[in-house]
This record gives structure tokens, C-alpha cells and sequence, in this order.
């Protein structure tokens, strides 16, 4: 699915973008975190000034974007920041407004980053790509490709090392999948531990042949 595509409330999909020339754009502790912050920010039908706007008066106070609130666009089911791309996966809220508020998410993140760097042009490869979940056995497998991005790209040995992922919230909060991602069907933090991390060599191995049959 591309970008021009209406999305179906209630619907999940897994979106992901990647920086233009893999360029490293969230290396930076701190770009990753402008990152989630705007992400944050936007995710609000209450939302109607800009984001440089407000942090030009005031540092933003960031919410947790995996604990689901009132008057949001989608409900982030999982994610990944890595250092040169993202991944989410989302149930839409509201289905007019999904792609406008990921395109404002970009830009805002775009401006911040060229500004900050002193360059010029577009910093994503191209528009975000959507794949719409159509089953529970492709919703797990998607969450834990997800989570499992970190180790499969060899960045930590385990995934909750990761600070920009939603995986040490899966495994530390037990309310977490017992009361607010109740859309992944494993609900026992133990479970989808094992679940993800007996994975790790598997997901390891196939990015390598995959870099083996195309290069």
C-alpha cells in the first residue's frame, strides 16, 4: 500500500520508511527521541499548532507512544527506531487522517534535521510503505520481526538493550498486553519473550543469506 491509499479504521499495518542513501539520521540519541517526540505530538486529533511552534517555548513532554490514550489517530501496537530507518505497527483510529499526520511526522522531522545540520533536501527514500495485517500468525510474526530488528542488525545481543523499541516495555510492564496491546494475542510477558528472543539466530540468518543472494 502507498501513501495515497485510504487506510480502514480498525485496521492494523505495518508502516516503515528509510533515510535517504541509508544515512544514519538517528545515530543520534537525540534525533531519536525528536523523533518519537513529534511522532508523539501529532498523534492527536487535539493537535493543532505546529510542533517547532510549541518547542520554541517549551521543552515537549513526552509520552510513552506504546500506552494507548484518548483522541489519537492510531494505537502504536509495536515499534523500532533504528539508526537509519523505522518501523510501526498500528491500528487506525481514524482513517482520513493517518497519512496526513505520518506526512506531517517526516517533514517536521525533516525541517528539524536539516536545520540542525545545516543541509538541504529530502532526508526519506520515498513516501512510507504500509502492509496491512491480515491475520493473528502475521500480526505476532510482524511484532517480533519488529522487536527483533536490533539483533538481527547486530547493533545488541539482546533486544530489550535497545532504547528506541518497544520490547522492554512488552517484557517488564505486565499490564502492558494484559490491558492495553490486548491485540497481540500472547498476553504472558514470559510467553512472548520466549516467543521473540527464540528467534534471534533464525531472523539472523536469513538477513544473511538474503545479503549473500543479492550481493
Amino acid at each position: 500500500m502507498r501513501r495515497k491509499d485510504k487506510f480502514i479504521e480498525g485496521e492494523i499495518y505495518h508502516v516503515f520508511n528509510k533515510s535517504i542513501s541509508n544515512y544514519g539520521i538517528f545515530k543520534d540519541i537525540d534525533n531519536g527521541q525528536r523523533f518519537l517526540n513529534t511522532l508523539d505530538f501529532y498523534n492527536s486529533n487535539l493537535t493543532t499548532k505546529s510542533f517547532s511552534n510549541i518547542t520554541k517555548r517549551k521543552k515537549y513532554n513526552y509520552q510513552n507512544i506504546i500506552y494507548p490514550r484518548e483522541n489519537t489517530k492510531c494505537k502504536i501496537l509495536s515499534y523500532c527506531i533504528m539508526p537509519d530507518h523505522y518501523h510501526f505497527l498500528v491500528k487506525i483510529c481514524m482513517n482520513k487522517t493517518f497519512s496526513k499526520f505520518l506526512g506531517d511526522v517526516e517533514n517536521s522531522f525533516t525541517r528539524y534535521f536539516n536545520i540542525k545540520f545545516n543541509r538541504q533536501g529530502p532526508l526519506w527514500q520515498n513516501s512510507f510503505k504500509a502492509v496491512e495485517i491480515r491475520s493473528n500468525e502475521q500480526l505476532l510474526h510482524v511484532s517480533r520481526y519488529i522487536h527483533l530488528n536490533p539483533t538481527t542488525n547486530r547493533l545488541v545481543d539482546l533486544p530489550e538493550n535497545w532504547i528506541f523499541s518497544s520490547y522492554k516495555d512488552f517484557i517488564t510492564d505486565k499490564n502492558l498486553l494484559n490491558d492495553f496491546i490486548t491485540e497481540i494475542s500472547i498476553n504472558n510477558i514470559n510467553d512472548y519473550k520466549q516467543f521473540v528472543e527464540n528467534n534471534i539466530e533464525y531472523q539472523r540468518e536469513l538477513k544473511h543469506i538474503k545479503k549473500l543472494i543479492l550481493e
